[in-house]
């Protein structure tokens, strides 16, 4: 097997490389002014949103939020592995690409390949069996009944374990060591007992389960006899997590280039026969509910999604589950939709009788979330009454503040102050009103408890250098990320697109550490202003520790810039980490700051670290009282004494 592609070449490529000499050979770009713009490829729009900057070396669409480098674009557009997007522009720039000596893989590392190894050659087995086993008439007839082509059967890699006890033990398992694999993999059952093994799949039409880069994972089994349960999924193992998996994910991004949205079903014959009406965008969660990591996923790759549930009363009980879990994921722009279905009907029935057309204008008319919600909440109040509007608001309040902030999150306030006639405030009053009031800070005097804790903390951030021009013109274009509770004002701005006279507009907003990360993209040599990212580095925020890194990595390679920092992050962490890292680097509240007048990144990114710093300190201080707290004053030394008065009345200074 190749060793891996040395980063300094990457580097090097990166360099030599024209990213619109890249894009262009698959996108007809149009120059404009000092950039080049087109249609975006990853979405569909009539208005180009899509730039291509020459300077940067980095593309960004305004549209759908889609940014990076040569190599990311590669990678994104032409669907390729890393190696290969690296072999196409070594290829474009007429160099051969290196090869380092395999480094020795961990154990942990090891272990996972060959599940993966073990998986796919399962896989084969049981798609080889639907072809010859004895028996295949029995699938084959379930399949055939059920309306689908071997077309779409090879598709989704459909296959039979065929009855018996071993027949995947005895085809695979040739020694011990592999029968161990194979039930780590979770196709073969041990009984402790008396550490016999069997095979976990039995006569069974059987799905096989890919991860989003198409590795074989896990399984899924369709009874064909009468025994329990009907439906059998892989048992969780070191490769496969059914709390985070889609089945069928993997085909639908296959199928779109950019997916129109996401169906997401109950089960797999759901899936595999929607995709045979040439609807190839449903998933089906593995026999859980769909939870807040399902859904993230998820809007990686659409900005909507589509629930598809009985029109039962279990189907209304799955509905409202999944309801809420949406809401903490419903970042501006998302959109979320709910399709119920006549009793006794399921996708696969339903779409065989009304066809595909008809299920799809089904699809674009189901029922939005904020409906819904307000539907399923008020199902049984009166709000004509005035304790009907008030039991409405002390049900829905609570459930609108798991929103994250944005206009989305607003509106729907707004849309219950409508409803109920109750201010804004008043509503969002609601949402705290269970909630303890804080205690105040102790005295040396008083008994101290581990529940009493005055250490304050700063709020997130706002970055004041935005250009008014800025919010006019991207107030609606701009992803957010993160955001801090966003006042009334910040919304009217957004929404009516101009900013209150003599103020500076909030359009975007950010944490500290985000727009640390970002002004760090944008101007690389603000690195060396660092003198000690220890404390960076022992803090438990992952966007410190992401900060931290990038501030170790450009102290070590100066020369880096935007273009090399991505190549670098692709390579070692991996493409969703990547993107996180691009989005940032395409933020333009840093690009529309820089270009302002009087804009002073150093002294921005100086001011903003320090106060990050600061921050950092209060919470060691406030750990520091806890500690101290915990022992009671009656037990603390005179030394013990005197360090607690210090950080106490650092405490209530800082608030």
């Amino acid at each position: 097997m190749a060793g891996l592609i040395p980063q300094p070449f990457i580097d090097d490529l990166l360099d030599r490389v024209d990213i619109v000499d890249v894009v262009d050979s698959r996108v007809k770009l149009k120059k404009t002014g000092k950039n080049y713009s087109a249609c975006c490829p990853f979405h569909d729009e009539k208005t180009p949103s899509f730039t291509v900057s020459p300077d940067k070396q980095f593309y960004y669409c305004f549209g759908c939020g889609a940014s990076g480098n040569a190599l990311g674009f590669v990678l994104d557009y032409d669907r390729v592995s890393f190696p290969e997007a690296v072999e196409q522009l070594a290829r474009l720039a007429g160099v051969e690409v290196p090869r380092e000596a395999k480094p020795k893989d961990d154990p942990a590392e090891r272990t996972r390949k060959r599940l993966y190894g073990l998986l796919e050659k399962a896989d084969e087995y049981y798609q080889q069996q639907l072809r010859q086993h004895p028996a295949k008439h029995f699938p084959v007839n379930y399949l055939k009944n059920r309306g689908l082509s071997g077309a779409i059967a090879k598709d989704f890699g459909i296959g039979f374990a065929p009855p018996g006890w071993d027949n995947l033990m005895q085809t695979l398992g040739d020694s011990d060591e592999t029968r161990k694999l194979l039930t780590e993999a979770g196709m073969l059952i041990e009984k402790p007992e008396d550490g016999r093994r069997y095979d976990r799949f039995r006569n069974r039409i059987m799905f096989p389960i890919r991860d989003i880069r198409g590795r074989i994972i896990g399984f899924g089994g369709r009874v064909l006899g009468d025994d329990k349960p009907k439906y059998l999924n892989s048992p969780e193992t070191p490769v496969f997590h059914k709390g985070k998996e889609l089945y069928g994910l993997y085909e639908a991004r296959q199928a779109y280039r950019q997916l129109p949205r996401l169906l997401i079903v109950e089960g797999y014959m759901d899936v595999v026969a929607l995709a045979q009406f040439e609807i190839r965008y449903a998933c089906a969660t593995l026999g859980t509910a769909c939870g807040e990591d399902h859904l993230t996923r998820a809007f990686r790759y659409t900005s909507e999604i589509v629930f598809c549930f009985d029109g039962d009363e279990a189907g209304r009980k799955a509905a409202q589950r999944a309801l809420e879990n949406c809401l903490p994921t419903m970042e501006d722009g998302r959109h979320v939709k709910f399709l119920f279905l006549p009793d006794g009907e399921d996708p696969d029935t339903l779409v065989r009788q009304v066809g595909a057309e008809k299920f799809e204008t089904m699809i674009e008319k189901a029922v939005p979330l904020e409906e819904f919600l307000f539907d399923a909440v008020s199902q049984d109040i009166n709000i004509q009454t005035m304790d009907g509007r008030a039991t409405l608001s002390k049900r829905v309040a609570p459930l609108l503040h798991r929103l994250p902030t944005g206009v989305f999150k607003e509106l729907m306030f707004a849309n219950l102050a409508t409803r109920t006639g109750l201010p804004v405030d008043t509503l969002m009053e609601l949402v705290h009103i269970e909630e303890p009031a804080p205690q105040p800070a102790p005295t040396p005097s008083e008994p101290v408890t581990s529940e009493q804790h005055p250490t304050s903390y700063a709020p997130a951030y706002t970055p004041s250098h935005i250009p008014a021009q800025a919010a006019a013109h991207h107030s609606e274009q701009v992803p957010t990320y993160d955001e801090p509770p966003m006042e009334l004002e910040a919304t009217y701005q957004v929404t009516h697109n101009r900013a209150p006279k003599n103020k500076a507009p909030q359009f975007y907003r950010q944490t500290q550490e985000k727009h640390l990360i970002a002004l760090l993209l944008q101007h690389p040599i603000l690195a060396n202003q660092v003198e000690d990212i220890t404390p960076l580095q022992n803090s438990d925020n992952p966007d410190l520790a992401i900060l931290a890194e990038l501030i170790e990595l450009l102290q070590q390679r100066p020369n880096y810039s935007i273009n090399r920092i991505l190549g670098y992050w692709r390579g070692t962490r991996g493409a969703d980490a990547t993107d996180e890292l691009s989005a940032l680097a395409a933020t333009d509240l840093v690009v529309d700051a820089k270009q302002s007048s009087g804009f002073d990144a150093s002294g921005e990114f100086r001011e903003c670290l320090q106060r990050v710093i600061s921050q950092l300190q209060r919470q060691n201080g406030g750990n520091t009282l806890e500690k101290l707290q915990r022992k009671g004053l009656n037990n603390l030394s005179e030394d013990e004494k005197r360090l607690y008065r210090e950080e106490l009345a650092k405490a209530r200074t800082s608030k």
